[in-house]
C-alpha cells in the first residue's frame, strides 16, 4: 500500500516537473544568455581577426581605443534585444509565437555578432586603401 502510494507521489512529481519545463520556458534567459554568448564571441572575433589587419607603427594604443568603440557599438544592440524579450516573455503570447520570435532575433544577434567583424575588416581594408 506504502509503495503503491509512493509510486502515486513519484510519478506525480515527474509529471509536474515536466509540465513546468515545457510550459514555462523562459525566453528572456535564454535571450540573455545568447547576448551574452554572441557579445563574447564578437569581442574574441575583434580581438584576434580584426586587430591583426589594423596595422601600426611603433608602440600605439589607437588600434585598443578601436576595439573599445567597436565593442561599444555592440552592447547597447544586446542590451535591446534583452529588454524587448523581458516584455515579449510577459505579453501572454502562445508558445509557437514566442519560439518563432525567439529564432528570428536570435539568427539576427547571431548574424550580426559573426558577421560585423567581417564588415569591419573590410572596411579597414577600404580607409588603408585610399590612405
Amino acid at each position: 500500500m506504502v509503495a503503491a502510494t509512493s509510486r502515486k507521489t513519484v510519478a506525480k512529481h515527474r509529471d509536474d516537473r515536466e509540465l513546468r519545463s515545457t510550459s514555462a520556458t523562459r525566453w528572456e534567459k535564454k535571450m540573455s544568455n545568447n547576448c551574452a554568448t554572441a557579445l563574447l564571441v564578437y569581442t574574441l572575433m575583434q580581438i584576434f581577426f580584426v586587430l591583426s589587419f589594423i596595422q601600426t607603427k611603433g608602440m600605439s594604443i589607437a588600434p585598443y581605443f578601436g576595439l573599445v568603440l567597436l565593442v561599444a557599438v555592440i552592447v547597447p544592440f544586446c542590451r535591446k534585444y534583452e529588454k524587448r524579450w523581458q516584455g515579449v516573455a510577459n505579453s501572454g503570447l502562445g508558445e509557437q509565437s514566442l519560439a518563432a520570435r525567439f529564432r528570428r532575433d536570435q539568427v539576427t544577434l547571431w548574424i550580426l555578432a559573426l558577421g560585423l567583424p567581417f564588415v569591419f575588416v573590410g572596411i579597414i581594408k577600404i580607409i588603408g586603401a585610399i590612405i
